[in-house]
């Protein structure tokens, strides 16, 4: 009789033992499959991104003339020329924010240390 409560706990044991690794690889491979979907939902939106840039100096809120801008794509989207002023031009969509690069740009605009340099190649 003790013997025979022993087998069953121990093969109690063994298959509550074997549930839980299941249950571990099940959340491993849901793990896997969320960090895949939010990997590329993120590279969906960055597509998004670079799509709408491109539209962004034709559409009606746009408050430059779209023939005066021009595509750079990185690290800045374009830059637009007025007759008074250069605008460097960033364009963001949804939660998009700057990048550190172009963190930087502007940071070296704001403190006027942007130049023209005119070059020969005589």
């Amino acid at each position: 009789m003790k013997d025979q409560l022993l087998t069953v706990l121990l093969i109690l044991f063994i298959l509550t033992f074997l549930l839980y690794l299941l249950a571990l690889k099940r959340n491993a491979i849901l793990r896997e499959k969320l960090d895949k979907l939010a990997f590329e939902r993120q590279s969906q939106a960055s597509r998004y991104g670079k799509i709408t840039e491109q539209f962004m100096p034709f559409l009606d809120s746009y408050p430059y003339d779209s023939s005066n801008f021009r595509f750079l794509g990185t690290p800045i989207d374009g830059i637009q020329f007025e007759k008074d002023k250069i605008i460097f031009m960033e364009f963001k969509t949804a939660s998009g924010a700057l990048t550190e690069k172009q963190k930087q740009i502007k940071e070296l605009v704001e403190q006027h240390k942007v130049y023209f340099e005119e070059r020969s190649l005589r």
